[in-house]
């Protein structure tokens, strides 16, 4: 394995393009892997007609539809999974890699990944950076995108994935990051005010303005789309690069290559916002990860600290309660109910990218991606 930190003649993400162009556009080829948990043929078929439906032509890994011979868990190997990763990213006519769906094995991947080859193919021919997509446990390979590779990359919801096939707003939602800038977009469910971010552009992709005699408390417009439920924990302002993601997964890399020298990291990249969420975790084991990236020093870059959703976990009050335990006194912002993560209607959020974060002590608080 080659795990040498990128150079700085490497473009720094926080920089991306993506900020002032889109990601994709019609016609664009990605491929499409399976780089942790298997799925299941109706779900792969379906994920295919997605993208196409969006006028992207697809690749679909070879191995996508292996099983791993010994454990259910797995998509394959992990050298099938390795190689429809890396055979993936180093198309030059890929303009992205898509992982179908989460579960576990991602990080059983990157300890046989060349990363100095994986970085020769980082940008597509037009000079702009592929882009890698997914969630939960592709939280292992946006740690490993970001040190290796220094390419920004989104963290959404996956096409393979229940919230594509029942949700009203996902698939949409997703469209728009991939088929738009980011420069200047805010983050999380849309505010029922019609928030508007940096750049001034009225954010109203999931609700239209609402009803006079809708309740300021609502948490869904009157088409049943989910609406802001973010409120401030620790008043304050923050600017940084977004990273994080899945808790589990965060904490399960702390000590690899990825995630070594997390106390030095402010000196060497400057402050981050990190985000976290998770899933079907009880409040003790919470509790035990957290208190795993305090110990290790994940904190100490961060201007401040984002909470998404946490599906099927403890009671948000409770888990708000641990999160403040830890990090009420560290003198940075903390938001809660952001919204990304395993909620069934999940925002995307970009990762490596500058953004800016307003956490007032009254009203909500507000994060977007900096302007180009």
């Amino acid at each position: 394995m080659h795990s040498s930190t990128p150079s700085d003649a490497q473009t720094n993400s926080s920089t991306s393009p993506y900020l002032g162009t889109a990601p994709l556009q019609a016609g664009d080829t990605v491929r499409l892997i399976a780089p942790s948990g298997p799925t299941d043929e109706e779900s792969l078929l379906r994920a295919i007609a997605q993208l196409e439906s969006w006028g992207l032509h697809v690749v679909v890994g070879d191995n996508v539809r292996a099983r791993h011979p010994r454990v259910k868990y797995l998509a394959g190997t992990d050298e099938q999974r390795r190689t429809d990763l890396v055979e993936a990213w180093c198309d030059p006519d890929a303009a992205a890699v898509i992982a179908l769906r989460g579960g576990f094995g991602a990080m059983r991947l990157l300890d046989g990944i060349d990363f100095d080859l994986m970085r020769t193919h980082a940008l597509r021919p037009d000079g702009r950076p592929k882009l890698l997509t997914g969630s939960s446990d592709i939280t292992a390979l946006h740690q490993a995108w970001d040190h290796h590779l220094s390419v920004a990359t989104l963290f959404c919801p996956m096409v393979g994935n229940d919230p594509f096939k029942n949700s009203t707003v996902v698939p949409a939602e997703v469209a728009s990051w991939l088929f738009a800038p980011w420069g200047g977009r805010e983050l999380g469910f849309p505010a029922l005010d019609g928030v508007t971010g940096e750049s001034g552009a009225e954010w109203t992709f999931w609700s239209d303005k609402r009803a006079e005699d809708q309740p300021e408390t609502s948490t869904q417009d009157q088409g049943g789309r989910p609406l802001s439920r973010a409120r401030t924990l620790v008043p304050g302002t923050g600017k940084g690069r977004l990273g994080g993601g899945n808790l589990s997964l965060v904490a399960a890399g702390m000590g690899s290559p990825e995630l070594a020298g997390v106390r030095e990291l402010r000196e060497r990249s400057g402050p981050s916002i990190l985000m976290l969420e998770d899933v079907e975790e009880e409040l003790y084991r919470l509790d035990n990860l957290l208190v795993q990236l305090v110990r290790g020093g994940w904190f100490d870059s961060a201007d401040a600290v984002v909470l998404g959703s946490w599906q099927d976990c403890a009671e948000i009050d409770e888990v708000e309660s641990l999160v403040m335990d830890y990090l009420g006194e560290a003198g940075i912002p903390i938001v809660s109910e952001m919204g990304f993560g395993h909620d069934p209607d999940a925002p995307s959020t970009p990762l490596g990218v500058a953004v800016t974060l307003e956490a007032p002590a009254q009203g909500r608080p507000r994060m977007w991606v900096d302007g180009a």
